[in-house]
């Protein structure tokens, strides 16, 4: 054999014993579990999300439920919860600035819209805080022609959705993490 095959050969060799060796270490994060013990399903359905304290009939209220409704729905995915094993704490401000403004009207024609959110998971057996997090959102959105007020409200509302999404996304991922690691 020459020397440049014996080289590849040792290579692979080596490939597939570094295989060999990590093959045991590596599960799927979403996977059941062999052992008996609960999935990271299991354990993202028994997290408790209760209402955001907000006042009622407020615009932060509104985005409250869409956090709270987009978190569960990506914890639970289309069944309900299981019994609780811990409550997910959640509080959130908002921002808003112009980014351009049209010199003629002197309204805006860009905006950001902006959710910082910190959030703390309660163990219910012990009522200890086992994770406390902070994230946040950042959208900007464009509104098309400075009279159409609908149309300005309506672009609002997307971006406080779209922010809410990703604030939901956020935590899940966050949430998914810890109960995979125990950190």
């Amino acid at each position: 054999m020459s020397s440049a095959r014996i080289r590849i050969a040792a290579r692979l060799l080596a490939v597939a014993a570094l295989a060999a060796l990590t093959a045991g270490c590596f599960q799927p994060m979403y996977a059941e579990r062999a052992d008996g013990a609960p999935g990271l399903r299991e354990k993202l359905m028994g997290v408790e999300i209760p209402p955001v304290d907000k006042a009622n009939a407020s615009r932060e209220a509104r985005i409250g439920v869409e956090i709270r409704n987009a978190l569960a729905f990506k914890l639970y995915g289309t069944a309900t919860g299981m019994p609780p094993t811990h409550k997910l704490v959640l509080r959130f401000s908002t921002s808003r600035s112009s980014l351009m403004i049209n010199q003629a009207t002197a309204l805006p024609t860009s905006e950001n819209y902006g959710i910082d959110a910190q959030f703390n998971l309660i163990e219910i057996a012990s009522n200890k805080s086992v994770m406390t997090g902070t994230t946040f959102s950042r959208v900007s959105y464009d509104m098309p022609g400075s009279y159409q007020r609908f149309a300005r409200a309506r672009a609002f509302r997307d971006a406080e959705d779209r922010a809410a999404q990703e604030i939901a996304e956020n935590i899940q991922t966050r949430l998914a993490s810890f109960f995979t690691a125990g950190t």
